[in-house]
């Protein structure tokens, strides 16, 4: 079977400038999904999907391929995920490359690791799904959730009003990390998050979303936090 790891890495961020090459924790935040994909051994083709030359330099110097750009429709605030990945492949394709199994790695996820892209392949493979998506249980009981409704407090279920956390079933939200699918069912669907999905469950000490520099320094926090119980 032939993979690809697709790491996709933008230009442009509104939020956090330059937010996929800012320096976290001693290098760009980019590095850290590159050296995992390369370190893995799992793929013939690590690239970098970006719009900007300082990235594409940057992941060419972690170990990725750029070997084209994305397009101005891929490339600005409204594109999906889904229409950059559908593009890498079908890109690929033109110049007559298939892949059988794809993952999309985000540019800033530095909790991802090589052991955890070999441990999500070999679930996928092993498996009849076509895709796998790291996911973390909420922190609460959404079932306990409180919404405002005419400036008073009130239970969004209220069948739950009484119900112990413990007694509840978990819910899971993506973890924001990477996806691994297999190319052909995910062409047809053209979207990860349509199919026979299977669950990879992260632990929440390893998931944060970035979209705040309040989120960036809790996230270093955490990855330290992670270093040190793997050492």
């Amino acid at each position: 079977m032939k993979k690809i790891a697709i790491i996709t890495a933008r230009g442009g961020s509104k939020r956090i400038p330059r937010k996929n090459i800012r320096e976290f924790c001693g290098k760009p935040i980019l590095a850290y999904s590159v050296e995992a994909a390369v370190a893995s051994g799992l793929f013939d083709e690590v690239m970098v999907s970006t719009d900007d030359e300082e990235i594409a330099q940057i992941g060419r110097h972690y170990g990725a391929g750029v070997p084209f750009y994305r397009s101005e429709s891929t490339a600005n605030d409204f594109a999906t995920t889904n229409d950059v990945l559908l593009e890498v492949l079908e890109e690929y394709e033109k110049r007559g490359e298939r892949f059988d199994v794809g993952c999309c790695i985000y540019p800033t996820a530095p909790f991802v690791t090589a052991e955890k892209l070999k441990k999500a392949m070999d679930l996928l493979l092993s498996s009849d799904a076509d895709t796998l998506i790291p996911v973390v249980s909420f922190s609460y009981p959404p079932q306990r959730a409180m919404i405002v409704r005419e400036g008073r407090l009130v239970f969004e279920y209220p069948q739950y009003i009484d119900s112990r956390s413990q007694d509840l079933t978990p819910h899971y939200h993506d973890a924001g990390q990477f996806y691994c699918f297999r190319t052909v069912p995910y062409q047809v669907n053209r979207k990860l998050m349509l199919g026979n999905i299977l669950p990879m469950i992260v632990s929440e000490l390893e998931v944060q979303d970035i979209d705040s520099i309040t989120d960036w320094e809790i996230a270093e926090i955490k990855y330290r936090l992670m270093k040190e119980a793997d050492s």
